[in-house]
């Protein structure tokens, strides 16, 4: 009996021993264990093309411009016409003085501040109202607002006017000073006139009095009468 529980004590230490490293291998093996995986999706979104804006028509002083935006959720294009202020009025200008209208193409050209500026230098100013010459110059001198902006003599004759302004309310105010100081001059005359008329008057009064007290009759007059 003893020797069967010694033996069955030592068959178990002994299969103790085994079994341990194989649980603990096994044990460190499925928490080091490792899943890995990859996803691959292709859905990139398509690419914005700009529109190609074309212009064929000569007389029309326009230019194409296009542009796109692209992102990764959403994307635009557009495309618009520029136009050309300038071509504009030389082609006007080319009709006008084609049709034997002058003085309307000199006038059309005359809108741009550089054309305007360039004819006042020369002496040759730009119509007004069908008036040409010095009467359009002195036209123009009047009405400032209707020269092209940006223009130099826009801004010269401005800064004349500023000026004649300035000078105007200066004139004024000297004006209106003098007429202050010979209002103050006049009341300090008719103060003095008063003065003087009181000051007589007094003595006058102080002559009277003298006079009565200097004759008998009129003091006795006098008293008679207080």
């Amino acid at each position: 009996m003893t020797r069967k529980l010694l033996f069955s004590i030592a068959f178990a230490a002994l299969l103790a021993g085994f079994m341990t490293p194989l649980m603990i291998t096994k044990a460190w093996s499925a928490d080091s264990n490792t899943v890995s995986s990859t996803v691959v999706t292709d859905k990139a979104p398509p690419t914005a093309n700009a529109p190609s804006v074309v212009v064929n028509n000569s007389d029309i002083c326009k230019s194409g411009a296009a542009a796109s935006i692209q992102t990764q959720v959403l994307g635009i294009a557009s495309g618009i016409t520029i136009t050309d202020k300038n071509c504009e009025r030389l082609k006007l200008s080319r009709s006008l003085y084609a049709m034997g209208m002058k003085v309307a193409a000199v006038s059309t050209l005359c809108q741009d501040p550089r054309v305007f500026d360039s004819m006042w230098m020369s002496g040759t100013p730009c119509p007004f109202m069908g008036k040409i010459g010095d009467e359009a110059k002195l036209m123009w001198q009047k009405n400032v607002e209707f020269i092209p902006e940006e223009s130099e003599i826009r801004i010269r004759e401005e800064i004349a006017i500023i000026a004649r302004d300035e000078e105007a309310i200066i004139a004024a105010d000297k004006i209106r000073l003098d007429k202050i100081a010979a209002d103050k001059e006049l009341k300090n005359k008719h103060k003095e006139a008063l003065a003087q008329s009181r000051a007589q008057a007094r003595e006058f009064q102080d002559a009277d009095k003298k006079r009565i007290w200097a004759n008998p009759l009129g003091l006795l007059l006098m008293v008679l009468l207080l």
